[in-house]
């Protein structure tokens, strides 16, 4: 006897979860019992359709602590899309497709961070990337998008506890913010950094959904979740062009491995598994560092000036023949004269191909010369000959003069060893001074055993590319730009060059001497000018009243931003002490903000860590380092001030702002770095200090 249907709305929702995550177990048994066995191709192919097996197994994953689905939308009229995961089915109603009172709506769709169908291909839950779970983010009461009702679940854990519904076409429902989407925003955090799928706001949504052929520049003051729109916006490029970004690549760029570590896990969260992270020393690792700039020279180096530079001595050693070039095949002579092969070089020098490549055309090129020679001499010579005649000694000894190779790693240790080289390569480009400040103190002897400092190894990848170009990405997500040098921008630019790009950063959080100024200047650099900036200055993360007291400091850091406001007003989140005994101080304000959930992070100036780190190891505080997960039992985290951008916790211990101040290079830079450190706090921040707060702060 079938079962009676409950009358219970939210048990019915949570028959619907257990439905989906029995179809979701479903759908990853059918794929575990495939068999390759009578496969026919070769071991390559069957190899690679075993990987994509793999892949698509651990895509399908249940995580018994994510909720499946995170939302509802319930449209007032039937409406035809493309619903499955390839596109390729027609509409389906959900399990419950009749409001309360039994009245028939349009059809009801959940939302939910993946594609779920049932044993007929119908689907249960809908990928929110898909064209019908945009009005979930979008839809309001003056724009419903054909919505009626949009409903939000709360989880704890995995478990379903909690719904709420706004209906959006009822104009006697008052317009409340969400209870539920406060609560998910401020959930606290142990572990790395969540995806924000089930609280994406609209001005996000409009980001993420961004063409792929465009690129996109967001200027994201503190806790408007401008990483997570990067991360969210490659997820959606992948599900919406998966084929052709499958070919190209996809790359997300952080300012630290500390900072990888902390957003690793929301892609795949998202079941996109194949997108890979580097830093951009990472990128750029042709060389060991192992040594350090100051900042002038690093300022220098990172100038876009030295493009040029690099691009005259890769130039540098080429030459014109004063010679012919005889050609001896069996019994006869052909003489390409010095003139001919003038003109031949010059032109290559003329076109905008790169070293390496015009090196491989000059004896090709030769080779044609002497070909167009044996023509007229009655000869009938083809394709072959040409080869041939390109390997001949005497066309590969004028190549070798007059283009002689390139090794990108030895040029630049040359250049940055050698006054009179880099005098002539700098001429007119940079100034005697610079020339001085941009050399080596003391000469390299190798390649491997020079001190290249960060800045050296950008300019051996520019080299690099000079001579050989760089394989291009289909999309690449930048975040933390704002720190990044003109040549900085250039390596990552290269690759891009065929692709697109989603730039992340906040100009008032610019740390580096060479931080940049401008996002067109920054987009220029990267060599995407026509790219649109987008300005989010709403917050969801930092408290009012934290973000507030941070703004302090923008007049004197970035004047031209506007201050950022945020949605969560959360009194008395901000404590400012003034101490005596520092220690005694640090130690109680972290245990206070252990007493709460979530996890906590003090920061300080790099030059204090150890100190603190033998305070909190005496008293029995266990302690982590950035980049290392926290977990329930582990929830204090020791961050050098120089590794807190782009991370958050629930609760921030900061430790003597003076101190963050003057272990920068200037007082600028010393400010920006303490407008990092104030907005890294979501439920609470302590500010400890003994020595006087700066001026803008009292």
């Amino acid at each position: 006897m079938p079962a009676t249907p409950t009358t219970d709305p939210l048990q019915r929702e949570r028959d619907h979860l257990a439905a989906s995550r029995a179809a979701l177990r479903a759908m990853r048994e059918d794929v575990q019992s495939l068999d390759l066995r009578d496969v026919t191709g070769t071991w390559v192919s069957a190899v690679i359709l075993q990987n994509q097996i793999e892949a698509r197994i651990a895509a399908l994953a249940d995580l018994a602590d994510t909720p499946l689905f995170f939302g509802r939308l319930d449209y007032l009229h039937a409406i035809s899309e493309e619903l499955s995961e390839g596109g390729t089915r027609g509409a389906a109603r959900s399990a419950s497709s009749k409001g309360g009172g039994g009245r028939r709506v349009g059809e009801n769709f959940y939302i939910g961070r993946r594609h779920v169908h049932d044993a007929d291909g119908d689907p249960m839950v809908i990928d929110w990337r898909a064209p019908v779970s945009q009005p979930f983010y979008r839809a309001s009461r003056t724009e419903p998008m054909d919505v009626e009702r949009r409903r939000r679940f709360g989880y704890t854990g995995g478990e379903l506890t909690a719904y709420e519904d706004e209906h959006l076409t009822d104009p006697a429902e008052l317009d409340t913010a969400s209870a539920l989407l406060a609560a998910e925003i401020e959930k606290p955090r142990v572990g790395p950094m969540r995806d924000i799928v089930a609280t994406i706001q609209p001005e996000q949504d409009e980001i993420v959904r961004s063409d792929v052929t465009g690129t996109i520049c967001v200027q994201g003051a503190p806790g408007t979740g401008k990483t997570a729109v990067g991360l969210h916006r490659v997820a959606y490029l992948l599900y919406a062009h998966r084929e052709r970004l499958a070919r190209t690549g996809t790359l997300v760029i952080g300012p630290n491995t500390a900072f990888l570590s902390y957003i690793e896990q929301v892609l795949p969260a998202l079941g996109e598994l194949d997108v890979a992270q580097a830093t951009v020393q990472q990128l750029v690792a042709h060389v060991e560092v192992k040594g350090e700039d100051d900042p002038e020279a690093a300022r220098l180096k990172g100038d876009a000036r030295m493009a040029e530079v690099l691009r005259r001595a890769v130039r540098a050693g080429i030459t014109l023949p004063t010679e012919p070039c005889v050609v001896v095949r069996g019994s006869r002579r052909w003489r390409v004269p010095a003139y001919e092969l003038v003109e031949i070089i010059e032109e290559l020098k003329a076109r905008d191909v790169r070293y390496g490549a015009a090196r491989d055309a000059l004896p090709q090129r030769i080779a044609h010369a002497v070909l167009l020679k044996m023509e007229q001499g009655g000869e009938a010579p083809d394709d072959r000959v040409q080869d041939a005649v390109a390997r001949n000694s005497a066309v590969k000894t004028v190549v070798k003069e007059c283009w002689p190779a390139v090794d990108p790693a030895k040029l630049v240790l040359r250049l940055l060893s050698e006054p009179e080289f880099l005098a002539e390569c700098a001429e007119g480009v940079l100034t005697p001074e610079e020339q001085q400040a941009v050399l080596w103190p003391k000469p390299g002897r190798s390649v491997k055993t020079a001190r290249w400092t960060q800045a050296d190894a950008v300019l051996v990848d520019e080299a690099t590319d000079l001579v050989q170009r760089t394989p291009s990405l289909g999309h690449v997500v930048l975040d933390e730009a704002q720190d990044l040098s003109p040549m900085q921008y250039r390596a990552v630019g290269r690759r891009c060059t065929t692709g697109s790009a989603t730039v992340l950063g906040d100009l008032a959080q610019g740390t580096t001497p060479w931080a940049t100024a401008s996002w067109p200047d920054a987009l220029h650099h990267l060599g995407k000018p026509e790219a649109h900036v987008e300005e989010l200055t709403k917050g969801f993360r930092v408290p009012e009243e934290v973000i507030a007291y941070a703004s302090r400091l923008l007049p004197a850091i970035a004047p031209g931003l506007a201050p950022a406001t945020s949605v969560r007003d959360t009194p008395g989140s901000l404590t400012i002490r003034r101490i005596t005994e520092w220690e005694e101080a640090v130690l109680e304000a972290c245990r206070e903000a252990l007493a709460h959930e979530g996890s906590t992070g003090l920061i300080a100036a790099d030059a204090r860590i150890p100190l603190l780190a033998a305070a909190l190891t005496a008293a029995g505080l266990p302690h982590l380092t950035p980049g290392t997960e926290t977990s329930a039992d582990s929830r204090l985290t020791l961050v050098p001030a120089s590794l807190a951008k782009g991370l958050e916790y629930d609760y921030v211990v900061l430790d003597e702002p003076a101190a963050v101040i003057a272990g920068e290079p200037d007082e600028r830079t010393g400010l920006r770095r303490l407008y990092v450190a104030l907005t890294r706090a979501v439920s609470g921040l302590t500010v400890l200090h003994a020595e006087p707060l700066p001026e803008q702060l009292r």
